[in-house]
């Protein structure tokens, strides 16, 4: 039998006590707030319960008698004014924000958007009830602390960073049983484990693992956005990785790479959301306060401000934003222990309210944070909008991905004339870059080749890009790869080129591992991975 109380307006999300369940949820513009729950398959609604307190925009309740396990989700409503940015409608459900697990995943269906498809009136409300398409949070037992996995605090000086994928890294790994591949659980295998002690590096920066979707284009086509770069939850992990142990399993994995002294970085995305632009699907941050999560339009708050090219910008200005964005990265440092964190279109966060500044409050917040100020903090310095680029415009505790000196880097070895200042530059530590904002050579991530580009074995390989699997007509993806394929497009069996080539990677190599500053390695250069040319495979799940 459930009981319903006031309870209390923090901390955000359902957060169980021993005897019931503190729900509260942040909105602004909402009139009144929904908690749905549902079966164990998430596909039947039990109940519907009207949270009863509002307290400083925030709508909570204390449900007595719901115990971890509980797969829940909200309805908000609110008024349907697309012109003033207010785009509610309770027949959409949508996931809790602070959701630390989520049940299911996103089934592509009209039901999910809040305006009708293909009307042909412009912004005509969607009655359709979007339950049955969209994954539930689950609420969870309290996180039990964690005392025996002490932080490794790498300095930065003496890091070498490995960039890598969970399910790229460990599906086709040999030595890792099959139950456990493409999984959390596979990172701490000793086969994965005993490979990256024997290449020396300090730190393993793992692409998003915070839950993310497939985005409807792909799906239609047969694709998967394999990257994860299109969030939808920031507390809870991918299921998709969680093979047979879980959350269990990424916490094992965690605890073994720290006991063979190598530290997890994970990559973040506060920049945007998988909801898309003022057209896309209600999820969960749209329906729950549209005007308040996402920048939008001055003179046309109907629209979305876009400085990521994913069709939205989160506005980390708005305080509450702010807080959920410095509340999940604690969770990620105290519940999982992760060690640091790379910031995917870095700039976007530090506009306040639309042009970048290293005093943004999230960045001063972070620097005085108890948690998040003794972590390491990694920025891709650029967004696309108007001024985004900004590599040495962070503050003090921050260090910046250096794609000068890649560039530089590449240039230099494939001949082009005038490198020369550039890569001597680069291999003192970037100091005409890094020196004004008061930081060192470790401000520096230097990297020949990233997730974002060519593999290091495509650089000495191919001339121009060849994304045709991504089904986009080979228009996606940039065509500034600084890269030179010796004499033939692609694989070769001429043994003078192979033999540059692997010189050319050699000496690529050699120049990050002996620069100033922080080397970065992708997974798989150190076996000459391949991605067939392919410099945007974000899309390849193969």
């Amino acid at each position: 039998m459930i009981a319903l109380d006031d309870g209390a307006p923090a901390p955000l999300g359902a957060h169980f006590d021993g005897r019931g369940v503190n729900v509260a949820l942040f909105s602004a513009h909402a009139t009144a707030v929904d908690l749905c729950l549902f079966d164990p398959t998430g596909r039947i609604q039990t109940d519907v319960i009207r949270l009863p307190r509002r307290t400083d925009d925030v709508w909570h309740g204390y449900l007595s008698g719901v115990l971890p396990g509980q797969l829940y989700g909200y309805r908000v409503h609110g008024p349907w004014e697309p012109g003033r940015g207010h785009r509610f409608n309770p027949h959409k459900l949508l996931l809790d924000p602070y959701a630390r697990e989520i049940h299911g995943r996103v089934r592509w269906h009209d039901a999910l958007y809040p305006a009708r498809r293909g009307s042909h009136r412009e912004d005509a409300l969607d009655r359709r009830d979007s339950a049955p398409m969209m994954p539930k949070g689950v609420i969870t037992a309290p996180e039990a602390p964690v005392h025996d996995d002490p932080p490794l605090r790498h300095p930065l000086v003496d890091s070498v960073i490995y960039e890598a994928h969970v399910r790229a890294l460990t599906q086709a790994h040999p030595g890792v049983p099959l139950p456990w591949r493409g999984s959390y659980a596979a990172l701490g295998h000793p086969a994965i484990v005993d490979h990256l002690v024997r290449l020396g590096v300090t730190a393993i920066e793992l692409l998003p693992i915070q839950a993310f979707v497939d985005d409807r284009f792909l799906v239609e086509k047969g694709l998967s956005n394999f990257w994860g770069y299109s969030p939808l939850n920031y507390f809870s992990p991918e299921p998709r990785y969680l093979g047979p142990a879980g959350t269990a399993g990424l916490k094992s994995a965690i605890r073994q790479l720290h006991a063979a002294g190598i530290e997890v970085l994970i990559d973040v995305v506060y920049n945007h959301t998988c909801e898309g632009d003022h057209t896309g699907p209600s999820l969960s941050f749209r329906g729950i306060d549209n005007a308040s999560y996402y920048k939008l339009q001055p003179d046309d708050p109907r629209r979305d401000i876009d400085c990521t090219g994913c069709g939205n910008t989160l506005d980390v200005a708005v305080p509450r934003v702010m807080q959920m964005v410095l509340d999940s990265l604690r969770h990620w440092v105290e519940a999982y222990r992760i060690d640091g964190f790379r910031f995917d279109l870095a700039s976007s966060l530090a506009r306040s309210p639309h042009d970048f500044t290293p005093r943004a409050a999230v960045l001063q917040a972070m620097a005085q944070d108890p948690v998040l100020s003794r972590v390491k903090l990694i920025a891709e310095p650029w967004d696309i909008g108007m001024g985004g680029y900004q590599l040495g415009g962070f503050p003090v505790g921050w260090s910046d991905w250096n794609d000068q000196f890649r560039d530089a880097a590449r240039g230099f070895w494939r001949g082009d004339a005038g490198q020369l200042p550039k890569l001597t530059q680069g291999l003192t530590g970037s100091k005409e870059i890094f020196s004004a904002s008061g930081r060192g050579p470790s401000a520096s991530i230097n990297f020949i080749a990233s997730h974002d580009g060519y593999t290091l074995a495509d650089v000495v390989a191919y001339e121009e890009k060849h994304n045709e699997a991504n089904g986009e007509g080979n228009r996606d993806g940039h065509g500034h790869n600084v890269s030179r394929n010796y004499g033939v497009e692609g694989p070769t069996d001429d043994p003078t080129i192979l033999s540059l080539r692997a010189r050319q990677k050699r000496n690529l190599l050699a120049t990050i591992l002996l620069a100033q500053g922080v080397p970065m390695l992708l997974m798989g250069d150190e076996r000459s991975r391949s991605q067939g040319g392919n410099n945007n495979a974000y899309c390849q799940d193969n």
